[in-house]
């Protein structure tokens, strides 16, 4: 998932459409700014205590800690928080491949999750399989966004539940 430059205040109008052109993802970005891409998200979500302007601004976002499958390093990353229920599940808008968070919750599924003001440990699972496919048949039915970019892409769009264990005291 892409996200784009942002102050908190500005306001853009919701996306309703993966093509949306003033959608993030749809943005043209130098390299120096994919390299520090989340930087700025993940400053101004700790703090306001999780909430965010610009393109994420009604969105609800979280932040994903995982260790790196390679690197054993931490790696936080924003994501989009959806639901189905009660249960919690990310993807992304990545196109050409899996997300490096994705291939770190498979390698290693603990991980920390800050919603909001709260951190929680965690686990992270991705979805394989019939449950798999149970579960993307309801988000394509379910979520309009992510429906349009499956139809874009012909690998299987990430689906990761998780799972929130005891808060981590500050």
């Amino acid at each position: 998932m892409s996200e784009s430059e942002s102050t908190a205040g500005e306001s853009k109008s919701a996306i309703t459409s993966y093509d949306d052109p003033d959608a993030p993802w749809n943005q043209e970005y130098t390299d120096e700014e994919i390299t520090h891409w989340n930087d700025g998200v993940i400053q101004e979500f700790r703090d306001n205590e999780g909430k965010v302007g610009g393109a994420y601004e009604d969105g609800e976002l979280l932040l994903l800690t995982t260790t790196g499958a390679k690197s054993g390093k931490h790696h936080v990353v924003p994501l989009g928080l959806l639901r189905r229920g009660e249960t919690l599940y990310v993807s992304s808008f990545i196109e050409d491949k899996y997300p490096a968070w994705y291939y770190n919750v498979k390698a290693d599924s603990r991980v920390t999750i800050e919603l909001g003001s709260t951190t929680y440990q965690g686990t992270a699972r991705a979805l394989e399989g019939a449950e798999y496919e149970e579960f993307a048949g309801w988000v394509l039915a379910n979520n309009p966004l992510l429906a349009d970019f499956q139809a874009k892409i012909t690998r299987p769009m990430p689906l990761v539940v998780l799972e929130l264990g005891a808060p981590i005291q500050a």
